[in-house]
């Protein structure tokens, strides 16, 4: 290896990819390849959002809360991705589902 940039180890991908699998055991297999894509969709998710430090509750519950209003609009989704400031505000520290409702969500600045 020339790049000095580089690990020697592939240690903390295989421990991302390990959830995946304990998670594929529990669900004692995807039944279609719809559903491993699914799967594999969701769990990616949740392993950037914890790889981002953010609470992966609160940040799956703001993606349900803001995507169906943005879905089509890409600058919307940039603001929703893990390392951007506006979920990096609202992701951190303590779950409040009770204070970030439908009614009274933050809005995104585009």
């Amino acid at each position: 290896m020339l790049d000095g940039r580089c690990e020697l180890s592939n240690n903390a991908a295989e421990r991302r990819a390990k959830s995946y699998a304990i998670g594929r055991k529990n669900s004692l297999f995807h039944t279609s390849v719809a559903g491993a894509k699914a799967g594999a969709l969701v769990y990616s998710m949740i392993e950037t959002a914890k790889a981002n430090k953010l609470n992966v509750f609160q940040y799956l519950y703001i993606l349900l809360l803001y995507m169906p209003d943005h879905k089509d609009d890409p600058a919307a989704v940039e603001i929703l991705l893990p390392w951007s400031s506006f979920i990096k505000e609202h992701c951190t520290g303590l779950i409040d589902v009770e204070t970030i409702t439908p009614e009274n969500k933050p809005q995104m600045t585009l």
